[in-house]
């Protein structure tokens, strides 16, 4: 079974973009040699510990560092760009890396519609739980996150004056046919863009619950990502309704499934922890609207333990699933992940402040899993 990377380009305390920039460049090359399948660039904006806010770009960085891996992004974010747009940059990227770049699509920037926005608060307290070793915990809702002043003002820098989201089943469809070349306006006018039409683009759909990213995803036949990773206590639910939405497309006979997940692996676990310890402090950042600061180190990072009981009930559920420990450790974890979502593949997202730690992490895992 495959692995894949995430990676978001992260600026550790003391650092800078430039140096992130050229660390996610030294990932990739080795993420290739260890026989990983694929390495994705998020997108992450106004955020002082992230340089991957133009995923476009630093693919084109990856792409022209390496020769076999796959490329691509986790995800386009459809709120902000048009779907010209997101076909001319790849339809880019794939002209002068034919065949090796992946578009990941997400939903991100999007109001919410009739048919989606984010999941519904539980009508009675859900508490953790395990399914067959996999810890699902409570659902997180981030309702209050994104109606912050400062998220909705974000959101607004990000936007040409007066522009509204469009609907985001309409603008994949405008991709796919933008790429098969099929797009024609009102007037029944073609449309052609190149670079981008009859680009070799591997199209994917992101989504963190059984919402519309869900559901848009299977009735097109489209590979999926389920993201563990940002959003544990709904992995069940968001993979149950692409399954069931799904509807077979001449690329895609059956469902396909990618499942991602936070992991640390060293060689042992006490190391492993220690080196895990800036994590809670990052996801606070984020879930408190003030977006992710640089990764702190070991010695900077706050003690949860002396954190508010809200404080830490803002991260338990990423705390609580992600992989941390040995190499054995961790490939237990995962096979549990991978065998109670079905997956296909897993895609590995790996943060610590020190990039060797980083680094030898991902080589512990490839090692461990048995990648060629």
């Amino acid at each position: 079974m495959p692995l894949s990377v995430l990676d978001l380009a992260p600026i550790s305390s003391g650092g800078d973009a430039a140096t992130a920039l050229r660390n996610t460049v030294d990932l990739a090359r080795t993420a290739e040699e260890l026989g990983y399948h694929r390495y994705w660039l998020a997108e992450h904006h106004l955020a002082a510990g992230v340089a991957s806010s133009q995923p476009a770009l630093v693919i084109a960085l990856v792409a022209g560092a390496t020769s076999r891996i796959r490329v691509g992004s986790g995800a386009v974010q459809l709120g902000f760009p048009t779907a010209l747009s997101v076909v001319e940059q790849f339809g880019t990227l794939d002209a002068v890396a034919p065949g090796r770049i992946d578009l990941g699509l997400g939903r991100g920037g999007q109001r919410a519609t009739r048919e989606g926005g984010p999941p519904p608060e539980p009508k009675e307290p859900v508490g953790t739980r395990e399914v067959n070793g996999v810890v699902i915990p409570p659902p997180f809702s981030p309702g209050r996150l994104l109606n912050l002043p400062r998220f909705l003002a974000q959101q607004e820098l990000l936007r040409p004056p007066g522009a509204q989201p469009r609907d985001y089943a309409e603008q994949i469809d405008e991709i796919r046919a933008l790429l098969a070349g099929t797009f024609t306006t009102p007037d029944g006018d073609p449309v052609h863009a190149v670079p981008g039409e009859g680009a070799a683009l591997q199209l994917w759909v992101l989504g963190s619950s059984g919402g519309e990213s869900a559901r848009v995803a299977g009735a097109r036949g489209l590979p999926f990502t389920a993201n563990y990773h940002v959003s544990p206590g709904t992995i069940l639910e968001t993979v149950a309704a692409y399954r069931a939405a799904f509807v077979p497309s001449a690329e895609h006979p059956a469902p396909r499934v990618q499942v991602s997940a936070d992991v640390l692996v060293a060689e042992d676990e006490a190391t492993a922890r220690r080196l895990a310890a800036g994590f809670g402090a990052w996801v606070r950042a984020i879930r408190t609207g003030r977006g992710a600061i640089p990764y702190p180190t070991p010695e900077e990072a706050d003690d949860v333990v002396a954190w508010t009981e809200e404080e830490r009930a803002l991260v338990a559920d990423r705390l609580t699933t992600r992989f941390v420990g040995t190499p054995e450790q961790v490939v237990a974890g995962l096979r549990r992940l991978r065998d109670v979502t079905e997956a296909d593949e897993l895609l590995i997202t790996t943060i610590a402040h020190d990039h060797a730690a980083r680094v030898r992490s991902y080589r512990l895992l490839a090692g461990a899993w048995g990648l060629a």
